[in-house]
């Protein structure tokens, strides 16, 4: 079986490296298709090495630019690979745009598409995530929902055909990859934390980043929470501080600790570590609830609703009273419910592509 995987950012190669794994150990050829959607000057051979994948067999080089211009360089190149490797299955994941050309080229050319994180809603149509998602479970042959929700969100849109619950393949990942992060992971040594000792935040989404106001209030509840912050700067949300002028040195002086962008199994152990963490990114926010440590979402809205009904994630958008109330008072004890799977979702994914080709 030939399988042609389609990825655009860091994140996406997370949740494709247990799927990628558990092909390849069945002796199935899976083709890694990079459209350099993000650049991550993190993706070094470090990363790949890390998550014991190979780099990919192509990275198409798009790189940033408007959604539309984006997205057909991508469907007219991912449209050729296509041709040139008539793969068995597509294989996309998330909600990207490299998600959607893929699709798209995919659905075009008759190819079948499987998309790894199917079902996912936020209900909030200014995302343009929202729409790819969409979109594309509606192009899919096989839809591999990582939760319950998930399933009954496709139900109500009339899908039904191809739906399986697996589990989410980034619990696979960090299931597999904790134990080794924690045995190589210097971090907390690095920069002198001790275990529940600090809050950790992560920025990057155009609604947070792009909007002076919204941006400023996050910075501004960062700065005045009572635990050390450590956060590690995307370099989109640094070139919007500078270019909003914003007081980097006053806001270090206050105690946030601003660090570059950190290695996969560096961030597990900020994660693991933390007392809790204020995020606006979606996989942030499942880790999170994978580590029991307790989130503060700095989005109106989140597709991971599970965690929210559970108790350990609350969702303040850009608001900074309701970020400090957050930061405060979120406190949570036990453990979460197991809702995303059993951490064998990769596996059960090759099994219904085996028992599925066309």
């Amino acid at each position: 079986m030939k399988v042609l995987t389609v990825v655009g950012a860091r994140p996406q190669f997370i949740k494709a490296a247990p799927v990628c794994k558990a092909l390849r150990a069945r002796g199935h050829e899976d083709v890694l298709i990079h459209t350099g959607q993000h650049y991550d000057a993190n993706m070094s051979q470090v990363f790949f090495d890390e998550l014991q994948i190979p780099r990919p067999h192509l990275n198409l080089g798009i790189g940033s630019g408007a959604h539309g211009w984006q997205t057909a360089q991508m469907l007219m190149q991912l449209e050729q690979v296509m041709l040139r490797e008539s793969p068995d299955w597509v294989l996309v994941y998330g909600d990207t745009n490299s998600t959607l050309a893929a699709a798209l080229a995919a659905v075009k050319l008759r190819f079948p598409i499987a998309h790894v994180e199917a079902g996912l809603r936020s209900f909030n149509r200014d995302m343009p995530e929202e729409h790819n998602r969409v979109l594309t479970d509606h192009c899919a042959d096989l839809l591999f929902c990582p939760t319950q929700t998930a399933v009954e969100n496709l139900r109500t849109e009339g899908i039904r055909s191809g739906v399986h619950w697996v589990g989410d393949t980034m619990y696979d990942a960090l299931l597999f990859f904790l134990q080794r992060a924690r045995g190589r992971s210097t971090i907390l040594d690095d920069l002198a934390l001790s275990p529940k000792s600090y809050m950790l935040a992560t920025v990057h989404r155009p609604y947070n980043t792009d909007v002076r106001e919204n941006l400023h209030a996050i910075l501004t509840a960062l700065a005045e929470i009572e635990e050390k912050v450590v956060f590690p700067v995307h370099p989109r949300t640094r070139s919007k501080m500078l270019e909003f002028d914003m007081d980097i040195h006053a806001l270090q002086a206050r105690g946030v600790h601003f660090i570059e962008p950190v290695s996969y199994f560096d961030m597990l152990i900020l994660e693991e570590n933390a007392k809790a963490i204020l995020t606006d990114s979606g996989g942030v926010q499942k880790e999170a609830f994978f580590l029991s440590v307790p989130c503060i979402t700095l989005r109106p809205e989140t597709e991971w609703v599970e965690t929210v009904e559970a108790g350990w994630n609350v969702v303040v958008g850009a608001d900074r009273d309701k970020i400090l109330h957050a930061a405060n008072s979120l406190r949570v004890t036990g453990a979460p419910p197991l809702i995303f799977g059993d951490g064998r979702a990769a596996e059960k994914i090759v099994d219904i592509l085996e028992a599925s080709q066309p």
